[in-house]
Formats: C-alpha cells, sequence, structure tokens
C-alpha cells in the first residue's frame, strides 16, 4: 500500500491556491512603525503595546517563586525588565548579555520596576530602520509560524492568478447607482485585499481592527452578495419544481378540523393559515417557516396545512427532534383528527424492528395518510406513496445542511413535497435575511385569548427553603410544577446524578405529593409513562433534567424552578419556561442562581426576567452565541460568513439583498461569476 503523502504546513490550513492565500485575512495587526525609547514607553504607553529598544545588561534565570527567566535591557537613560515564565534554552542565548533587542509588549510595573512579560523579542541594531506597514497576524495551527504565512501570502499577492481571481467582475457603474449611496468610495476587490495584508502605517489602525475600514467593508460586501446571490437563485430554482396543487374543499377535512378545535384561531393564527394556504395551492413546493413563541398556537395551524393536504389524497410526515416532542404532537393531533376516518402513524428509531418494518410499509403502500415521527421517517428504507406535506419541528436542530429533498414520482417526473418548518425559537431579522432568505417566512406574534405573560423572578439558591414552600402553595391549590435540574458539561452521570438527589430530597420535602423524574437516560417507553402520569395529575411534582425543554403542554404546570439558571443559555431558558403559562391560571418561572454571578450571566438573567418576547431573547442570543450555533451548522461543519459579523454589518445585509435582487434582473452572468469565484461548489448547497 502506498504510503500517504505528508500534508504541507499551509495545507493543515486550507492553503492550497493563490485565492486561499488571498483571502487568509489577518485577524489583528501588530503595529512595529513606532519607536519610543524607554523612559517615553514607561510614562506614556503603560497599558497599550508599545515597541522600545535597547541593549542587554543583565540576563539571569530565578526560581522564587518559580522559575523564570528576567533579562534587563538599558538605552542612555532608562532601564526595562523583561520577563519569561515559559522561555527556551535557546531564548537565552538570543537574549544574551551585549545584545541589543527591539521589543514590543504591554508594559506594566512589577515587583522589580517597570516590566514587559513575555513581549516580542528581534535582535536587531539601534538604527534598524522601522517598517512602513503594520505587520498582520494571522489565524494558524501547531507548526505553521506566522513568517511562514506572511511569506506565503506575500509570494501569493505576486502571482498572476491571484491577480485574474481578484479582478473586478462587477462594473463600477453599480457601485455608482443613487440607491448603493452608502457603497460609494469602496476600493476595488484587489486594492481592498492587497490593503488588507499590507497596511501602510498611516491607515485608519481602529477601523483595521474593528473590521470597519472601507477594505474590510468591500470583502464584506462581496461576501454578503455572493450568499445573497446564490440564495435567491435557490428560490427561483425551487418554483421551477413541481408540487401538488393542494386546496381544501368547503365540507372537507379542513373545515371538519375547524369545527373540531376547542378555541377559536387569533387573528395571528388565521393571517398565516391564509399565507400558508396560499403556498399550498400553488404549483411549486412551500418552503415556509412558521415561527412563534412557546405557546403561541403553532401546531394547530400545522394541523390545518396537513388537513389540506390530506383533502387531496397525499401523506403527510410530521418530524420532531425528540421522541418527547414527536409523542407530544402524536397525542395532540389524534384526537383532532379522530372521527374522520384518517389512518394515523408513528415511526421512531426506538420501534422494535418488526414493528418499525410494518409502519415503513403502510407508508410505502400509501395506508398511512399521516405519520409522526422523529428523523426515523426520512432515514433508509422510508419511501413515501404520495408525499403532499412535510412538517418539520424546531427544525434548526436538524441542521442548516438537512433541509430535506422529499418528493415522489409521477412516472418519470419527480413531483415535490410542500414545506412547512416550524420554530419557537424565533429567528433574528438578520440571521432570516442571511441563512433564510430561500423560505417564507410567518410570524404568530399573539398568545392565545385568556393566556398571562409568564412571571419571571430571580432568587438566590441560599433561599432553597422558601423556594420549596412556594411550591408547597401552589401544589395546594390544584398545581402542578417544574424543578429543572442544572446543566453539568462535564458529566452526563454528574448531572443524573443531581437530578436523582434533587428529586430524592423533594420527594422527602413533599411527601403528600407524588414527585416524578425524567431524564435523557430513561428508555423512550418510560418517559412516555411518566409524561402521561404528569399530564394526568397523578403527579404534582416533575423532576427533570433540559428534556422537556421542548414540546411539553401541561396546562395545569404553572410554577418552574430552573435550578443553577446561570448554567443555561438564552434560548434554554426561554424554552424551558414556555412549559408553564400554557393555560389560563397566571404561572411562574423562578430562575434560582448561585452566587458569584460573571457579568455575562447576570446580564442575560436580568434581560430573561425583563422580556418574554422571544425575538428579544433571539437577538440577545445571536449576540451571545453567534449564528453557527443558532444554526446548527457547527455540528455540520459548513462553513459559515467568515468576515460579516451580523451584528456589526446589520446595515450591509440588505443592501446586499436588493444588489442581489438588481444583479440577478439585469445581468446573471455577473451574478453567476461572483457566485463561483466567493462560494463555488458551495453554492450548490444553499439550493438543497
Amino acid at each position: 500500500m502506498a504510503k500517504e503523502e505528508k500534508q504541507s504546513p499551509l495545507a493543515k490550513l486550507g492553503l492550497n491556491t493563490p485565492a486561499d492565500l488571498a483571502l487568509h485575512l489577518p485577524i489583528r495587526y501588530e503595529d512595529e512603525t513606532e519607536l519610543f525609547d524607554i523612559g517615553s514607553a514607561i510614562s506614556k504607553h503603560s497599558q497599550f503595546s508599545v515597541q522600545t529598544q535597547g541593549r542587554v545588561i543583565d540576563s539571569q534565570v530565578t526560581f522564587r517563586p518559580k522559575r523564570q527567566l528576567i533579562i534587563k535591557i538599558a538605552d542612555e537613560n532608562d532601564e526595562l525588565i523583561l520577563r519569561f515564565i515559559h522561555f527556551y534554552p535557546s531564548q537565552q542565548k538570543q537574549m544574551a548579555v551585549g545584545l541589543f533587542l527591539r521589543v514590543r509588549g504591554e508594559i506594566r510595573h512589577g515587583f522589580y520596576g517597570p516590566e514587559m512579560v513575555h513581549p516580542a523579542v528581534k535582535v536587531s541594531m539601534p538604527e534598524a530602520p522601522l517598517p512602513n506597514q503594520l505587520t498582520p497576524v494571522y489565524s494558524t495551527v501547531a507548526g505553521v509560524s506566522q513568517t511562514l504565512i506572511r511569506k506565503a501570502i506575500e509570494k501569493g499577492l505576486s502571482d498572476s492568478r491571484t491577480n485574474s481571481f481578484l479582478r473586478e467582475i462587477i462594473p463600477m457603474q453599480w457601485f455608482n447607482q443613487p440607491k448603493y449611496d452608502v457603497l460609494k468610495g469602496l476600493p476595488s476587490l484587489e486594492i481592498a485585499i492587497r490593503t488588507l495584508h499590507q497596511p501602510l502605517a498611516s491607515e485608519h489602525k481602529e477601523s483595521l481592527l474593528d473590521r470597519t475600514h472601507l477594505a474590510w467593508r468591500r470583502v464584506q460586501f462581496e461576501e454578503l452578495l455572493a450568499q445573497q446571490v446564490s440564495l435567491q437563485q435557490a428560490h427561483v430554482e425551487r418554483r421551477k419544481r413541481l408540487a401538488p396543487i393542494l386546496q381544501s374543499p368547503k365540507n372537507g377535512y379542513v373545515q371538519k378540523l375547524l369545527n373540531k378545535l376547542p378555541f377559536e384561531l387569533t387573528a395571528a393564527q388565521a393571517k398565516v393559515w391564509q399565507e400558508i394556504a396560499h403556498d399550498l395551492s400553488q404549483p411549486f413546493p412551500m418552503n415556509r417557516l412558521l415561527q412563534g413563541d412557546v405557546g403561541s398556537g403553532k401546531t394547530a395551524v400545522a394541523a390545518l396545512a396537513a388537513a389540506c393536504a390530506l383533502d387531496n389524497g397525499y401523506q403527510v410526515a410530521l418530524m420532531a427532534p425528540t421522541e418527547i416532542l414527536a409523542e407530544q404532537h402524536f397525542q395532540k393531533l389524534v384526537p383532532w383528527f379522530e372521527e374522520m376516518n384518517l389512518s394515523i402513524g408513528w415511526l421512531t428509531g426506538s420501534l422494535k424492528a418488526k414493528a418499525k418494518r410494518e409502519v415503513q410499509e403502510q407508508i410505502m403502500s400509501g395506508a398511512l395518510q399521516l405519520v409522526i415521527g422523529t428523523h426515523a421517517l426520512i432515514q433508509e428504507g422510508v419511501s413515501f406513496a404520495k408525499l403532499g406535506l412535510a412538517i418539520i419541528d424546531e427544525q434548526h436542530r436538524f441542521g442548516v445542511l438537512q433541509r430535506l429533498q422529499l418528493y415522489s414520482k409521477n412516472g418519470d417526473q419527480a413531483i415535490y413535497a410542500h414545506q412547512l418548518m416550524m420554530t419557537a425559537t424565533p429567528i433574528p431579522r438578520t440571521l432570516a435575511m442571511t441563512y433564510y432568505a430561500d423560505l417564507e417566512v410567518s410570524v404568530i406574534d399573539q398568545l392565545p385569548p385568556g393566556r398571562s405573560p409568564i412571571i419571571t423572578r430571580l432568587i438566590k439558591n441560599t433561599r432553597r427553603l422558601e423556594v420549596v414552600d412556594g411550591i408547597r402553595r401552589e401544589l395546594l391549590k390544584g398545581r402542578q410544577a417544574y424543578w429543572v435540574c442544572p446543566i453539568i458539561e462535564e458529566s452526563e452521570a454528574l448531572q443524573l446524578k443531581t437530578a436523582i438527589e434533587t428529586y430524592e430530597q423533594l420527594t422527602t420535602e413533599l411527601p403528600q405529593y407524588q414527585v416524578g423524574l425524567i431524564h435523557g437516560k430513561l428508555p423512550a417507553v418510560e418517559k412516555s409513562r411518566i409524561m402521561q402520569s404528569f399530564k394526568s395529575g397523578e403527579i404534582q411534582m416533575l423532576v427533570s433534567t433540559t428534556v422537556i425543554e421542548v414540546g411539553v403542554d401541561v396546562p395545569n404546570a404553572t410554577l418552574m424552578v430552573i435550578e443553577h439558571a446561570e448554567r443555561f443559555g438564552y434560548a434554554q431558558i426561554h424554552q424551558l419556561r414556555g412549559r408553564v403559562g400554557r393555560g389560563s391560571e397566571q404561572s411562574v418561572c423562578l430562575l434560582m442562581y448561585a452566587e458569584p454571578l460573571s457579568m455575562a450571566a447576570k446580564e442575560r438573567l436580568q434581560n430573561l426576567r425583563e422580556s418574554n418576547d422571544g425575538f428579544i431573547i433571539a437577538e440577545r442570543d445571536l449576540e451571545l452565541r453567534g449564528p453557527g450555533e443558532l444554526l446548527g451548522a457547527k455540528q455540520s461543519g459548513e462553513t459559515m460568513l467568515r468576515f460579516v459579523d451580523l451584528i456589526r454589518d446589520a446595515w450591509l445585509v440588505e443592501i446586499a439583498k436588493d444588489f442581489a435582487h438588481d444583479l440577478l434582473q439585469n445581468d446573471p452572468k455577473i451574478a453567476h461569476d461572483h457566485v463561483q469565484r466567493w462560494l463555488g461548489v458551495r453554492a450548490e448547497l444553499l439550493k438543497s
């Protein structure tokens, strides 16, 4: 067997072509263009990285309080200590007594006087000229030095292929249109890239560092434009596909369901249903995202969409990320559709092989009209006879690349299913515009009548006994409560141990009430049994890990305690507290925290206390975690926008969106070339 070729250092960073090198832009810059004598550096620049120089007058290794290398340099008037806690013998030689050093770092006042800790050091001469450019610093991996990257990029920028890659694709007159006034003054892409790699000392340093410099703006706009063009192309391509035209007759399943529902649709639900009904009546596949805060009634709207497909003789698949959530949908939809003579099936990974095979056969034959389950619905071996609609709940949990290609065959023609995606985690507007631009978006922005906003309170964990007394008073009224145990990232076993301990404590503290325990390690059947007991009121107090985060609907539950709330993120707490407040009684969520709190945790808990608005929470979550985690894209490994920050650059997204539309309308060849430069084969992924 032939030996594998050893990967080159640059290949480890994915830098295989001059284009790769050109787009490997600096993460920051070091300023070696200014030089101060030691005295000036000490007096004027004590809080900033500064460059100075001097001759080594002392070099020694000390062992108190621990082993470290102490170098003393001096110029004509002053002295400065360089301290190295980690060092190699070669560094001692590099900084031997008598050598002249140019050093850069932050100066602070240490035990022996002014010092730099681990400064950047160069052996130099007193009169050595200063560079006239800022020094770029690049992201790297172990074994690939900054010097190697800088030399490779410098060589790459002089390669003729780089000039070809960086050529202007979009004629300048596009940027000079009055409607794109903010783009005037942007440099060409080539000048922008060269400026970012080799910025002159005269460039505005702060704007280079915070990525608001015009050179950064050009790169950011180019990247956003490629993404927007690609998504809009995907939108057009989707409209070329065939889908069943679904319209509901007057006395069909849709009307029967509306008569059966135990409530009137809210104005927001009715509006959203009209949007979905319009999409279903089109000859191309719907691709709609239904957003609604926890408890806003998304399931009822999804059920109406399902009824419309069933009215037309098509099958419907409803997919949820967990068995608990899938079962909640099953238990809610079956009573709504009973007496309509429909066959409803259930398919999850935990079904025994024989039962799973039977369900798959019924799906394939068309005997099952409505199938509810987990991702087992899209695994190998599942083939629908006549799928008309796929409903995907909490779709972001399946990852951004798992938008489904669900279709059946009519002769040689592929007939694509309509898709309705639902989420109770509202997607911030900038995120929707940049990653869901090929989706239509509907929002249910009101709660059903009679629902009171959930009151959220912060309480220290030292007041645990008061919390238990509060639970006792609530249970005495015939209500039910949740106690959510903390996330323990280091160990699932530890988290389970904590949940079991909490369950045992509460069983002792609330002897007259039935306490239940549910967690991820329980078999699906056991989880289902416990949730059913809680729903029926046999269990009054439910101790849980985050498995109840989504989908659990118990209207009688009015109190939730989230222990160690400081360990949870925005979206998790917002989802968890949405498990209460689902009936007409006032509900409360207690965020129990332990001190000391970090500033970030304090701010997060305060924001959650002050707002129940899912969109505000989602914006905060975006600021904290970035788009990769919110979209499930970090797990999929898909590269996100490299140079755009959706908080800082939100204003640019709207412009790129309009520019992309105009470009596709007026010069599709330019649009195509632009996408190929930036995305290449990845453009196809966005069309899935």
